[in-house]
């Protein structure tokens, strides 16, 4: 009997430590809300699993994964074929949401402010320099703005919020295109750093005069004020659920690597500073039981994650999109 009783307890321990499992990853703050809510949830579904994310924005995130230090990263910028084919590691990037970036802005007052792309370029580029600036009233007709400094605010580590930014930017401004680029670190002509989403959101409110670009979800819980972008239809939207996906829908192939840019989509209704964020996962994992959990884990996701990804204001991925995912999470190894 108590040989039996000790078989049995055993067997239960040498399930429990098959089945307990501690994933690593790291990058995307723009993602850090979405996942904190999945990964909480995974895990207590889950009670063998732990998932241990550093948001340290995706640059950091894609140079760990690409050295093989942690089982996936997290991007909102596409790698680039040479980043891929200097990793360590095969890696795919499969998308799991999206997102939008915002003009936001910390100006007393002045509570709604419409913007054009290429007055957001000059900002950025420093040939703005002041609140009442001619081409931001034109912008704003009947808006009282103050003669106030503007403090331009950028990230100052790799980051995938910054990726989309610079995309548009490059989209609507040929001297941005031809000067500082797109990126996840470009040479900014002006302004001052902030690490991460929550380091620029923290500057804004702290800076009065302030704008920075950060992820919705950021500006609407911190409460800070954000603008209206003009899109190519010449109208002008503020960031919504409706209006990322109107920019998702402006994609008619989606691409086998799913690496494309949806940035100054064409339509009335698409918000044009969108984007699709990607997780960046091994093809063959170095630990076959880790594969195996972090597998589940994107079925998890991309079946039932994305049903919670609107009430924190991101927006799911299309049906085609998240059918061609789980294609591609089926064949890792």
């Amino acid at each position: 009997m108590k040989k039996t009783v000790v078989v049995a307890a055993f067997l239960i321990l040498a399930m429990t430590v098959a089945q307990a499992q501690k994933l690593t990853g790291a990058g995307s703050t723009f993602d850090y809300p979405i996942f904190s809510k999945w990964f909480s949830e995974y895990q207590g579904a889950h009670p063998g699993v732990t998932i241990n994310y550093q948001s340290i924005g995706s640059g950091g995130g894609i140079k760990q994964v690409t050295a093989g230090l942690v089982d996936f990263g997290a991007s909102d910028g596409p790698m680039t074929d040479d980043q891929l084919a200097a990793s360590k590691v095969k890696l795919v990037h499969i998308p799991i949401v999206l997102g939008a970036d915002v003009p936001a802005y910390n100006v007393p007052g002045v509570a709604d402010i419409r913007f054009s792309g290429d007055v957001l370029a000059d900002i950025y580029l420093g040939k703005i320099t002041e609140w009442n600036d001619p081409r931001i009233a034109k912008d704003n007709p009947g808006v009282s703005l103050p003669s106030q400094k503007i403090i331009v605010v950028h990230r100052s580590d790799g980051s995938g919020t910054t990726y989309i930014w610079t995309d548009y930017l490059s989209k609507i401004s040929n001297e941005w295109a031809n000067g500082p680029g797109k990126g996840a670190s470009p040479n900014w002509p002006c302004g001052v750093g902030g690490k991460g989403n929550e380091g620029v959101a923290g500057l804004i409110r702290q800076l009065p005069g302030a704008i920075g670009y950060i992820e919705l979800i950021y500006a609407l819980q911190n409460h800070i004020n954000f603008g209206a972008v003009k899109n190519p239809a010449g109208v002008y939207l503020k960031a919504s659920i409706g209006g990322v996906t109107e920019a998702a829908a402006s994609v008619k192939q989606m691409p086998a690597d799913f690496r494309v840019s949806i940035t100054n989509a064409p339509g009335k209704d698409a918000y044009p500073i969108s984007s699709f964020s990607w997780m960046l996962i091994p093809v063959k994992a170095a630990d076959p039981a880790k594969g195996k959990v972090l597998k589940d884990l994107l079925n998890w996701v991309v079946t039932s994650g994305e049903g919670e990804v609107s009430a924190l204001s991101y927006a799911p991925l299309p049906k085609a999109v998240a059918d061609k995912a789980l294609k591609s999470i089926y064949s890792l190894q």
